[in-house]
């Protein structure tokens, strides 16, 4: 594999991502809004494009393994920064790199993306309980007073009186 298909590779994980990030935001949106037909939809997509990146990362570490075999190096350090030490060339490390930085910045930036939306979510949850837990009246609210204490002790007489 040369360097220029791995990074191609990692621009397409890029896209991917920023996609990702784009979907992240509308769920934000859909959440403020509490749309949950509009939210399943959007979580269908999400798990497509998590698909796609998936494969995408397989293929990026298959050639970045490929690239190590090649230069007959050990592909258990088979990583993009292990790569960045080792490319001669510098038109490519440059590229190699800033594409590098922009995945992890994109990255990085989904995952803040998500923790907002995981708290935003929580936060639905909770409200929700709430509103049921106002909704379903406790045992206690239901009895409005002590039975046994508010009604006079009577002689309680059988219709028969048997006396033997």
């Amino acid at each position: 594999m040369s360097v220029q298909t791995i990074i191609k590779s990692l621009e397409k994980l890029v896209n991917l991502h920023m996609e990702l990030l784009e979907i992240s935001l509308e769920k934000t949106k859909i959440v403020k809004d509490g749309s949950i037909d509009n939210l399943q939809a959007v979580l269908l997509k999400e798990r497509k494009t998590v698909r796609a990146v998936e494969q995408a990362e397989a293929k990026r570490q298959t050639e970045v393994e490929e690239w190590f075999a090649r230069k007959r190096l050990p592909t258990g350090d088979a990583t993009i920064t292990n790569m960045l030490e080792l490319v001669t060339e510098e038109q490519e490390k440059t590229t190699l790199g800033k594409i590098t930085i922009k995945l992890t910045e994109t990255i990085t930036k989904l995952k803040q993306q998500e923790q907002l939306n995981h708290a935003l979510i929580n936060q639905s949850m909770q409200f929700v309980q709430l509103s049921l837990d106002m909704m379903n009246p406790s045992i206690k609210n239901m009895n409005y007073g002590n039975k046994k204490g508010s009604e006079p002790e009577t002689n309680k007489r059988s219709v028969f009186d048997s006396k033997a």
